[in-house]
């Protein structure tokens, strides 16, 4: 199963409604990858910050969650500054160092950084069950959310299912190489496992229909409305409108 690491707890964060978080994520998500400004950008990283506070995430499990997004951005630094025309900033062994390359870098890591603590302190901080019932509530299409539910509850037993079937081709003395009977006995595995896979999703349909499945979502999780609810998608609404209103009349 996915780890829920952060999905358990009694912050402010946690008391909101799974719709709420979801459609709030998807109001500042936007907001920032639309802002173009550095200074505006550092305002919606500060937000971010503040909603990491309010979920009482620790720190350095956040960091892990962003490691992956810092190799991505290493290579952005390293490539874009280097091959960015405008004014030169640095010339060091026949390679220029641009200023437009540099701002042009900082944006992109203030705002994916920005974006992934967004989710983490929203959606992140949620079960999938209580992700899957936010997106029915915002009328997501039946399917999909199926589709997201299904998806998390049988990803795991795919993986125990493929580590199955390479325990076994190794059992019969198949040792991976860089040759075509390497890739061949993958290709038989990948096969063997959308096979297997099909026939186990067709399985868990008909046990799904003997237990009254009618193809619409059902929770017994209930989010009444309350003042929280509102006040705070409100506030990030107005907060992401208002940034948006002077990025436009920076210009």
């Amino acid at each position: 199963m996915i780890e829920e690491k952060f999905a358990s707890g009694q912050s402010l964060i946690h008391q909101l409604d799974p719709k709420i978080r979801i459609l709030t994520s998807i109001v500042l998500s936007v907001a920032t990858a639309l802002c173009d400004h550095l200074y505006l950008a550092g305002i919606y990283f500060l937000i971010s910050i503040g909603l990491i506070l309010m979920a009482g995430l620790n720190g350095m499990d956040v960091l892990k969650r962003l490691k992956p997004l810092f190799w991505f951005l290493l290579m952005i630094w390293i490539i874009l500054p280097l091959s960015f025309d405008g004014e030169t900033m640095v010339r060091l062994y026949g390679l220029k160092l641009t200023a437009p390359g540099v701002i042009l870098c900082c944006k992109i890591t203030i705002k994916s950084i920005t974006i992934l603590l967004i989710f983490t302190a929203l959606i992140a901080t949620m079960t999938i069950a209580s992700l899957g019932n936010g997106l029915h509530r915002i009328h997501v299409p039946d399917k999909m959310v199926f589709l997201l539910l299904m998806s998390y509850r049988y990803i795991s037993v795919i993986e125990s299912e493929y580590k199955r079937l390479l325990r076994a081709a190794k059992f019969r003395g198949f040792t991976p190489k860089t040759n075509l009977h390497s890739y061949k006995t993958y290709a038989y595995l990948a096969g063997m496992l959308f096979v297997r896979a099909s026939v186990r999703a067709e399985r868990v349909y008909q046990a799904m229909l003997c237990r009254g499945f009618n193809q619409k979502f059902h929770t017994l999780d209930v989010y009444p409305s309350n003042r929280l609810n509102s006040k705070f998608l409100t506030g990030i609404s107005v907060a992401s409108l208002s940034l948006v209103i002077i990025e436009i009349f920076w210009v």
